[in-house]
C-alpha cells in the first residue's frame, strides 16, 4: 500500500508529489473516458449507427444527430482517457447527457430502474463531468493543466 505523504504545501497525498485532488481528477477523467468509449461503442457496434439513428427518430430527434453523438462519445472518451482538453470535453459531454434527460430518460421519471430508465443516472453522470471540468486534467494527463 502506498504511503500517505505531505507535500511542501502541507497537502496530503497517496502518491508522493501528486496531490489528492489531482488523483481524484485522474480517477474521474479515466473512468468517464472509459464509460464514454464503451457507451459510444455500444451505439457503433451493437445498435449500429443506422439503428441508433432510427432510435433517435423514434424519440423525436433528427436521425442524423446519432452520428455526431456517436463521434462525440467515442472521441470525447478518448480525449478524457488521455487527458486532452478535459475541461471543454467534459462540458460538451455533460450537454449530451442533459439531452438524454430531455429525451428519452426524462419521461421515465427519476429512478434509472424505472421502465425506460429514468434520468437519475444521466444526471449523476453529467454532475461528475461538471466536477471534472472544475478539477481539470489531474494527474498523468498528456496535456498539463494551465494555471
Amino acid at each position: 500500500m502506498a504511503n500517505i505523504s505531505t507535500s511542501a504545501t502541507g497537502e496530503s497525498s497517496f502518491i508522493s508529489g501528486v496531490a489528492n485532488a489531482d488523483l481524484a481528477a485522474f480517477i474521474l477523467r479515466v473512468t468517464n473516458g472509459i464509460f464514454f468509449i464503451l457507451h459510444g461503442g455500444l451505439k457503433l457496434f451493437v445498435f449500429t449507427p443506422a439503428g441508433t439513428a432510427g432510435f433517435f427518430e423514434s424519440i423525436g430527434f433528427p436521425g442524423f444527430l446519432a452520428y455526431p453523438v456517436i463521434a462525440i462519445e467515442i472521441l470525447g472518451g478518448i480525449a478524457l482517457l488521455l487527458g486532452v482538453w478535459t475541461r471543454s470535453i467534459s462540458l460538451a459531454l455533460a450537454v449530451v447527457l442533459l439531452g438524454t434527460i430531455y429525451a428519452p430518460h426524462g419521461a421515465a421519471g427519476f429512478f434509472f430502474s424505472n421502465p425506460g430508465g429514468g434520468w437519475e443516472y444521466p444526471a449523476f453522470w453529467a454532475i461528475t463531468l461538471v466536477a471534472l471540468a472544475l478539477l481539470g486534467n489531474g494527474a498523468f494527463a498528456v496535456q498539463r493543466n494551465r494555471a
